[in-house]
């Protein structure tokens, strides 16, 4: 099992009062680092530039990456998922490109179903992970695209784990509030056992 950070800064020293390395959460243990959270870039003002700077500095120190990409309610409800997401896809790209040997996983999760109790329909999530996995294959070509996984995250919860992982491209979950709840957590990993069994799994 591997411990991880929920953020990180890209200079590894420096006068950065507050800020955590990439070297430091490595000498603490943490073996990767997710970057671009949705509470990050609308609380904090995190640009895509900043979270691929995050990203390749996370890389660079051998730790692994969870890159979050996601729209916001008012950016769905205009009709711009694809273009929101290409931007976001765009930024980090090069980053994804540059370490293709490094245990990188994207995790679409909307923002307007971040602690709110929504969830992206498996047909909605599944829109948008196959969107994203076709992105991406401008960047690192259509092989490792299509190796590289795509996580859920978003209101996750046990009553809608098992349908959201046996939608297209839905690799896998990043569960939030639902992780904090031993029993909830265990029935979404028991939902992650019956959709590997589903999908061919022993």
């Amino acid at each position: 099992m591997d411990l991880g950070v929920q953020d990180l800064y890209w200079e590894q020293e420096g006068a950065f009062t507050g800020e955590v390395s990439a070297a430091m959460a490595q000498e603490a243990g943490a073996g990767f680092a997710l970057v671009g959270h949705s509470e990050r870039r609308r609380l904090f003002g995190e640009t895509d530039e900043w979270v691929a700077r995050k990203a390749r500095a996370a890389l660079a120190q051998g730790l692994g990456v969870v890159i979050c990409v996601g729209e916001t309610w008012e950016e769905r409800k205009a009709g711009r998922v694809e273009e929101v997401l290409l931007a976001q896809i765009a930024a980090v790209g090069e980053v994804i490109r540059d370490f293709q040997d490094s245990e990188i996983l994207l995790a679409y999760e909307p923002v307007w179903a971040i602690g709110t109790g929504e969830t992206a329909s498996p047909h909605d999530a599944s829109e948008a992970q196959g969107f994203l996995r076709g992105s991406l294959a401008e960047w690192v070509g259509s092989g490792r695209a299509g190796r590289l996984p795509i996580l859920y995250g978003g209101s996750v919860r046990p009553e809608n784990a098992l349908e959201l992982l046996l939608a297209p491209d839905v690799d896998g979950l990043l569960v939030g509030g639902a992780s904090l709840d031993p029993s909830s957590f265990a029935r979404i990993v028991e939902a992650g056992a019956q959709a590997w069994r589903f999908r061919g799994g022993v």
